[in-house]
């Protein structure tokens, strides 16, 4: 059986490979697929492109990277032995030998290498952007091999190295740089040369041997220096500059091309373990919190929340506003802002006067269990590509990020959040690992490269989600919760060993543990609302349950022991002021929100009802007469728009308040025994008369009072904000199927041997033939059934070649199945360029 013959091109590698392979490099380079191309030719040209590989080297592991600088180090083509030696030294090493062909794999699955083991090439742009250069060091630490850091250097000098070296002379310089390079490369001939080196000069070369390679010489070297110069260990690459070749630093490094080489990811390191029990009810707790932390910022917007900036977003002081009503740090309030934001529950409301305030959805939201609530929220931080951890920060043209505003897009987002989670589920049950080490595993999986290492990006992504995925439950005490790994469809967890059983003791030392790799593929969106549904029901039994009943106690509070029901919990926020929060709410009940609960349309009978029925206390006699006092003095004035006026059947309460000092700046003046005017609006006056200790009551152009209610502003419908995607999105089956049947045919039309007739125009990209030759032809592949080669322009103008076997050919069209697309078509006849018959061997 005859063996294939080697691939002279990455085109002809791809040609070789079967449909899963092929799927298997559409699927890791999704950017290949838009739009799909026509042949494997152009499949291969894009997979060359700068931006392609630029991409795909940004997503190889550490030692991927590694092996394919090695390679541009390498020779061209480079054998498998030889990549080896680079990668594991002339001593090798075991872990290299085993990881190398993982690695090797990764690249030639990514079209980033091609050949056989004894062959093996690097992508011309690949090597171009990894190679040693100037402008461009490597990571190796390598300089330019001998022959191209001779290139420039006068044939009499190249002797003059030659002959120091003990090499006889040549007569040409490239046979010269031959046996040179030979030398170099030759292990006991060079530490024979080396041997005879004086002190000083092997230091030279220690400095330079792990890089960088240049060096600054004076126009009279040193005596050091000069011995090496002459010997060719270094040579000049410009005046006053010399470099050590790659030859002499491979010799002196042992054959190694990296100082330091890392074939296994760095395993996350446990600092404590804790029962799965208390994983999940602290992870449940902190949901729970999450969930009324959002509560209460949508209530305090309510009413319409923040102006909205003119650029976008939340100004600093209103940031900062809403964090002490929270009572959080900014970038926290900032978070949770961000997360209602993405979760679709707020937004602006497109006013003249635009501010922000909650959406209809809110309103469904805040019905709904609060499992699924809290679920909603889990699902959009997992996926949101808006990143609070940027605000403060600045943007490209040095304007301030601010919470909401534009700029907060981070495409990474949703990939590192994933990533960070799966690493979490590859531990034993109830391990929490440290963060450096989470940091250190991402790192080694995604290597920073050039601008990168400034910053880091990617390690500021992982760092926000271990602290946000704690702050929303996700996580407990550092680890996994149950309904955390069912959020990210993750397998059952692993039960810990013997040597790592659970504590409850919390963070201690750091634990040495072997951490299996779990892999977990992004979700569909379908499967996103899956898992979705399983982890808000592994949450429900977690969170307490609401109670109907708070404790009324004669210092004017009222303490709520846990969560309230939504009707209690709501008309208690109207009834009293939020005092202090816990483990139990303290409400206090002030004349202000009484007045606040009478504005909304209740009686004080209505009140003493509420209490009586929801309280397990009796009702404290202060707070009756709290309530009725406040209730006899409401709406005895009553305001409108006179601006303002003030009405009221007692004139001597409005001597009262002409008389009052305090009343200077509204600047009232009577218009009747019973009525005063003023210029300020209704709600200054308002605002003005209840700072004197007066309860007024707003009222309508009819006269009947006011009702206000504090859900009385909504936005729009408004749909949550669009993640952006970070590049072309990958792939499903069936797209992956449909192209790479197109390639295969397009690839088929493109390739398949002609028969060269002298009208079919072998030298040109289409055939051209006469139309009474066109159809003559088609008419004889009718009878005999053979597939012919034609050029078809459609009606766009657009020119392509397709592979058909005409059916029938009958009033100016050709029915035919075309091999291109896989299916019978019609073609009209005035539209094919030519035709030809295909070789025998087609």
């Amino acid at each position: 059986m005859s063996t294939p013959a080697a691939p002279r091109s990455l085109a002809e590698a791809l040609r070789n490979r079967d449909d899963a392979s092929l799927a298997e490099l559409l699927r890791a380079r999704p950017d290949l697929i838009t739009p799909v191309p026509t042949d494997l030719t152009q499949l291969a040209t894009r997979a060359g492109t700068r931006a392609s590989v630029v991409r795909a080297l940004e997503r190889l592991d550490r030692f991927a990277l590694q092996t394919a600088q090695a390679l541009a180090v390498a020779a061209d083509p480079a054998g498998y032995d030889e990549l080896l030696g680079l990668m594991g030294g002339d001593d090798g090493d075991p872990a290299v030998a085993t990881a190398l062909p993982r690695a090797l794999g990764t690249l030639r699955e990514q079209a980033l290498v091609w050949g056989g083991d004894d062959r093996l090439r690097l992508v011309r742009t690949a090597r171009e952007l990894l190679a040693p250069s100037p402008q461009h060091p490597s990571p190796t630490g390598l300089g330019p091999a001998v022959h191209e850091a001779t290139a420039g250097m006068s044939p009499g000098r190249i002797q003059e190295i030659v002959t120091a070296v003990g090499l006889p002379k040549t007569h040409d310089s490239v046979s010269a740089v031959g046996s040179l390079t030979a030398l170099f490369g030759d292990r006991t001939r060079m530490a024979a040369l080396l041997a005879g080196a004086p002190e000083e000069s092997r230091e030279v070369l220690d400095r330079l041997v792990w890089g960088p390679p240049y060096g600054q010489v004076t126009a009279d070297p040193a005596a050091r220096l000069r011995w090496l110069l002459d010997r060719g260990l270094l040579l000049p690459t410009a005046p006053g500059t010399v470099v050590l070749p790659r030859e002499v630093a491979l010799h002196l490094r042992g054959g190694r091309a990296h100082r330091v080489t890392e074939p296994r990811p760095p395993a996350p390191e446990v600092t404590g373990t804790h029962r799965p029990q208390v994983v999940d009810a602290t992870a449940a707790g902190q949901a729970y919190t999450a969930l009324s932390t959002v509560e209460e910022l949508l209530k305090d917007w309510d009413e319409g929340g923040p102006t909205v900036l003119r650029a976008g977003g939340l100004s600093v002081r209103d940031l900062k506003r809403t964090a002490v009503a929270l009572d959080v740090s900014e970038p926290v309030a900032a978070f949770w802002v961000e997360l209602a934001y993405a979760a679709g529950l707020l937004a602006s409301d497109g006013e003249a006067d635009e501010r922000y305030a909650a959406t209809p959805a809110h309103d469904e939201w805040l019905e709904q269990p609060a499992a699924e609530r809290w679920a909603r929220l889990a699902h959009a931080w997992l996926t949101a590509t808006r990143t609070a951890g940027v605000v403060g920060g600045r943007d490209a043209k040095d304007r301030t990020l601010s919470a909401l505003g534009p700029g907060l897009d981070r495409s990474a987002a949703p990939e590192v959040r994933h990533r960070v989670l799966t690493l979490l589920a590859g531990l034993p049950e109830g391990a929490s690992p440290a963060a450096a080490s989470v940091l250190k595993r991402l790192r080694w999986e995604r290597p920073l490269r050039g601008a990168q290492q400034d910053d880091d990006l990617r390690g500021r992504l992982a760092t926000w989600a271990l602290s946000e995925a704690e702050m929303l439950g996700v996580t407990g005490r550092g680890a996994l919760s149950a309904h955390g790994r069912a959020l990210l469809g993750a397998p059952e967890p692993k039960k810990p060993t013997a040597a790592h059983a659970h504590t409850d003791e919390g963070p201690g030392d750091k634990l040495p543990v072997h951490h299996v790799p779990v892999t977990v593929e992004p979700l569909s969106p379908a499967e996103q609302i899956t898992a979705a549904a399983v982890a808000a029901r592994l949450l429900a039994p977690l969170l307490p349950e609401p109670l109907d009943h708070v404790l009324l106690q004669a210092d004017l509070t009222a303490v709520a022991p846990g969560p309230l029901r939504r009707p209690l919990a709501d008309m208690l926020g109207l009834l009293a002021d939020v005092e202090s929060k816990g483990g139990a709410t303290v409400y206090r009940f002030t004349p202000g929100s009484v007045r606040r609960a009478l504005d909304a349309g209740n009686a004080a009978s209505d009140l003493h009802a509420f209490l009586t029925a929801h309280a397990r206390t009796p009702v404290p006699q202060p707070l009756t007469y709290l309530i009725d006092d406040v209730a006899r003095r409401h709406g005895h004035l009553r305001v409108g728009a006179a601006s303002a006026y003030v009405r009221c059947d007692d004139d001597a309460m409005l001597n009262e308040i002409l008389a009052d000092k305090r009343a200077a700046g509204l600047r009232l003046r009577r218009l009747a025994p019973t009525v005063l005017a003023t210029q300020a609006d209704p709600a200054t006056l308002l605002d003005g008369l209840r700072a004197m200790g007066f309860a007024p009551a707003a009222e309508s152009a009819e006269g009947d009072v006011l009702i206000t209610r504090a859900d009385a502003h909504r936005t729009p419908p408004r749909a949550a904000p669009e993640p952006v995607p970070d590049g072309p999105p990958t792939p499903d089956a069936t797209l992956l199927t449909a192209a790479i049947r197109a390639i295969r045919a397009g690839d088929l039309a493109s390739t398949a041997p002609r028969k060269q007739g002298p009208s079919a125009s072998p030298g040109s990209a289409l055939p051209r033939t006469g139309s009474a030759e066109t159809l003559a032809t088609m008419q004889a592949a009718v009878l005999t059934g053979e597939a012919l080669w034609i050029g078809y322009v459609n009606a766009e103008g657009t020119a392509s070649q397709r592979v058909i076997a005409p059916i029938r050919v009958e009033g100016g069209y050709v029915t035919a199945y075309d091999h291109t697309a896989d299916e019978v078509r019609t073609y009209p006849l005035h539209r094919v360029t030519g035709v030809a018959e295909l070789a025998d061997e087609a």
